[in-house]
Parts: structure tokens; C-alpha cells; sequence
């Protein structure tokens, strides 16, 4: 069962993005290869064709590959909605909530599903390419673990160590693992990976020798800074306060980050538009004055952000905005947020509450255990869309006389202002195909670029894939794929 698993020395050393590369690389290859996560943790999620939902990494990984995602790439999917609460997503599907009293205790009762998501998904394919979660140098989470070596020692998975060169540390983080690892564990990594380099690798040689020499482990590589990642969606919202602001453009198109946003990267095809500057308003700022559009992203706890979005002074920003004719969509929890109230009788996202929402959509949300996941494809503005829905909870009103979307069969959702200003609706990924965004962006006055997202995500892997064949030792990594540990 050729498989690698790609641990990291820490979170955000890039594991995400070189499983996705290592997939489109051995696809290139002409080998069937699918990607693995046992354990996610993210706000960001994505609809599965199976009917279920995985981590929005996962899903991207997917199309890396060249298949289709499913549920067996990512059997366990932990979604923060408080800092100490999450919903727990087993096999795509609600399985309940973790706080801080049950999460160790919560976890590793799932490891039997989670080997058993991944000999199924392994018995599709030639080879699988596993994803770690934060680093196995966290060895006060190593009791339980199922989401690095406690995978790698139960399924018998050898690993390749990752390490972030650009953070600074990278000899002391890849050596540092070695020495606090268990000597059982640290038999599973066959090697290292460094990341993120900036200008000539040799310069690096003697630092990457003396790795060797000190942690006894083979190096694979130095990948250097991949300027394609900006072009494929972010998994978690700690890269939003850190991204350069946009190139002035002709158009501002403004969204708020708030504490539990979630699928945010429903904007990211605005980035292909060069007569659009997108802004991700962190907070402690306002939304600026000349934007033309206000989004209010998803969410993860609705309830939550609008007491955020108040708490900012957002909510006065959004309103003198509309005053002034500026337009406002709301995606999702941001649809929720748009409506007169949001109701949460049974504790859905955290204790039983109401909150009175921006009151600039005749509509009413009251959330519900039934969560719809559903791949969708249909029309908005004219103009065809392909997405999916992802919520729990039904939003009813006058409002929703004047749908967004509309579906072959007839059914319609979302809800529209009689001014026709403001928007919501519960399609993520609606700006993905060209024609419906240039469609959006025609009220705004621009004429969008026609270039679909999904292109623009497959050519990036390509980029990503090339420069991994030219600095990575792929053969290398094939080869300890296939032997066993």
C-alpha cells in the first residue's frame, strides 16, 4: 500500500501546499495518487460528491490529483465556533461537539474510522499522499493522537519531516523534532524537507549537511518560495491579517474579517479581476468609505460575529454605506447576518441565543440540527454558477420573493432588497465561474475579466508541480512511498 505522510515542525510550514503539488506532480506522472488528512482543523470546508464535507485543503488537494473529492480524505474535521468548542464533522457527516473537557478523549475513539477512511481511499489508487496536522514535536498531544504519528504508527505510513526555512530556526526545528521525539516515532521519518527559500539554495548547503549530520535523516530537497501559492484558496483565517494589501485598482470591494469567518475563500476569484481591490478589513479598522461593495463572509458562529461586527463599529459602516447606494452581499453566515434576526434555540453554535441581525434583508434565520451539504449548479444574475450549500439552519422572509439563485428544478434560494442593494444567499464558490462574476461585477460598473477559477487553480498546480520536479527528489520520495517502514 504505497503511501508518505508529510509531517511539519510546526503549523503553516506548508505541508498543505506540497502534498497538493506532490499530487499534481505524480498525476503528471501517470500514477492514480489521492491525498489523505486524518484529522483537520478549519473553518474553511468544502461539499463532498458523496454528500458529505472535508477541509477546504483537502477538496483543493483533490483537484490536484485529478479526482473528484470524498469523505475518506478527510474522516475527522474539527471546526472551531468558540475558543473552546468545536463541531465535530466524522466521515463528512455532524458527529457532535468537542470542548476542552472531551477533546483528547473525544479524538482517539475515532482512529478505527479513520484507518478505516484510509484503506478504503488506498485501495482506489497507486499511491496516497497523507497530510500531518501542526507538528509531531507537540508531544504533550501525542497520547491519542490520530493525526500524526499516531496515524503513521497505526497504518504503517513512513514520513518525510517538514521545515520552514523563511520563519528562521529551520536547523533547530528539524533537529529539535529528532530530540524530542519518541525513538519509535522518529523511526517513521525517513527524512526532511526544507521550504520556503528565498534566493540561492547554496547558500543553504552547509546548514542542510549539518541537519543531516545531527538529526541522521536524509534531505529531499529546498523548495524555494512558490510564488503560485497566492493563486490556490487559504485554509485557515490567520493568512488574512497577513496579506499585502492589494494594487490600487478602480474598484474596492471590501470584506471584514471577523473572529469565526469561515470559507472565505469564496472571494478569492476577485483576485483575478486586475480592475478590483479586494480589502480583508482586519479588525480595529473601518470599512473603508469608497467601497463600492461590502461582503459579509461565512461564518462559523453567526450569533458570535454579529456581536463582533457591532463590537467594531462595523455594523454603522455597513449601514452608511447602503445609505450612500453602496451594495452589500452576504455569503452564507453573512446572509444570516444581513436578515432582522438569528435565532439558536437548541445551542447549535454554542448556548441557546437570539440576536438581532443588520436588518437590511426582510428575512429571518433559525438554526436547526439538519445541515444541508449539496453540490448545486444554476443561475444567478442570468448567469450560470456552480457551487455548493453548507449550513444548518432555514432563513424564511419577504425578502426571499426575490431570489439569488435559481436551480433546474424549479427551487430558488437567497433573498434580494427591494432596492435591489442588498443580497444574500447560501452559495459558496459563486464567483468561481467567470460569467457569473462578471455579472456581479457589471452592477459595480466593471467588466470582469473571464477567467474561471477553477482554471486558474489548475494551472497554478502545474506551476507548483514543476518547481517541486525541479527541487525536490520526487524518485526519492516515490521510492520510500513504496517500502515499507
Amino acid at each position: 500500500m504505497p503511501a508518505l505522510m508529510l509531517q511539519g515542525t510546526g503549523s503553516d510550514v506548508g505541508k498543505t501546499l506540497l502534498v497538493a503539488g506532490l499530487c499534481r506532480a505524480l498525476s503528471n506522472r501517470g500514477l492514480s495518487v489521492r491525498p489523505f488528512k486524518p484529522q483537520n482543523m478549519a473553518t474553511n470546508a468544502a461539499v463532498t460528491a458523496d454528500g458529505g464535507e472535508i477541509g477546504r485543503a483537502q477538496a483543493m488537494q483533490a483537484i490536484a490529483a485529478r479526482v473528484d473529492p470524498v469523505t475518506d480524505m478527510n474522516p475527522v474535521l474539527i471546526k472551531p465556533h468558540s475558543d473552546r468548542s468545536a463541531q465535530l464533522i466524522v466521515n463528512g457527516q455532524v458527529r457532535g461537539t468537542l470542548d476542552t473537557t472531551n477533546f483528547r478523549e473525544g479524538r482517539a475513539p475515532l482512529l478505527g474510522e479513520v484507518l478505516a477512511a484510509y484503506h478504503r481511499l488506498a485501495a482506489t489508487c497507486d499511491i496516497v499522499v497523507v497530510e500531518g496536522a501542526g507538528s509531531p514535536a507537540e508531544i504533550n498531544l501525542r497520547a491519542g493522537d490520530i493525526a500524526n504519528m499516531g496515524f503513521a504508527r497505526a497504518a504503517n505510513v513512513p514520513v518525510v519531516l517538514v521545515g520552514d526555512i523563511d520563519r528562521g530556526g529551520v536547523i533547530a526545528a528539524i533537529v529539535g523534532t529528532r530530540t524530542v521525539l519518541d525513538p519509535a516515532d522518529a523511526a517513521m521519518i525517513r527524512g526532511f524537507i526544507i521550504n520556503k527559500f528565498r534566493g540561492d539554495p547554496a547558500l543553504f548547503e552547509d546548514g542542510y549537511r549539518q541537519i543531516e549530520a545531527l538529526s541522521g535523516w536524509h534531505g529531499f530537497g529546498v523548495v524555494p518560495w512558490l510564488a503560485a501559492a497566492a493563486r490556490l484558496p487559504s485554509e485557515d483565517a490567520v493568512i488574512l491579517e497577513r496579506r499585502a494589501p492589494g494594487v490600487r485598482g478602480r474598484l474596492v470591494i471590501a470584506c471584514p474579517i471577523t473572529p469565526h469567518i469561515a470559507n472565505f475563500d469564496d472571494l478569492d476569484p476577485l483576485k483575478l479581476e486586475p480592475g478590483i481591490e479586494l480589502h480583508m478589513i482586519p479588525p480595529g479598522q473601518p470599512i473603508p468609505a469608497e467601497a463600492a461593495l461590502i461582503i459579509l463572509a461565512g461564518s462559523k458562529a453567526t450569533i458570535a460575529d454579529l456581536h463582533a461586527l457591532r463590537r467594531e463599529g462595523w455594523d454603522i459602516d455597513i449601514r452608511a454605506h447602503h445609505r450612500r447606494g453602496g451594495r452589500v452581499l452576504g455569503l452564507c453566515g453573512g446572509y444570516q447576518m444581513l436578515g432582522r434576526s438569528v435565532a439558536d434555540p437548541i445551542g447549535i453554535e454554542g448556548p441557546p441565543a437570539s440576536a438581532d441581525g443588520l436588518d437590511l434583508l426582510d428575512v429571518k434565520t433559525v438554526l436547526s440540527p439538519s445541515k444541508t451539504l449539496e453540490q448545486v449548479t444554476g443561475t444567478a444574475l442570468d448567469a450560470p454558477f456552480a457551487g455548493y450549500e453548507m449550513h444548518m439552519g432555514q432563513t424564511d422572509g419577504p425578502d426571499t420573493r426575490r431570489p439569488v439563485g435559481h436551480f433546474p428544478n424549479g427551487r430558488t434560494e437567497g433573498a434580494t432588497s427591494p432596492d435591489g442593494r442588498v443580497s444574500g444567499t447560501y452559495i459558496h464558490g459563486l464567483f468561481a465561474l467567470a460569467e457569473q462574476r462578471s455579472a456581479w461585477l457589471a452592477q459595480l460598473g466593471v467588466a470582469g475579466r473571464g477567467v474561471d477559477h477553477h482554471t486558474s487553480i489548475d494551472t497554478a498546480l502545474d506551476d507548483i508541480a514543476g518547481e517541486l520536479e525541479r527541487h525536490l527528489d520526487v524518485d526519492g520520495l516515490i521510492a520510500v512511498a513504496r517500502a515499507t517502514p
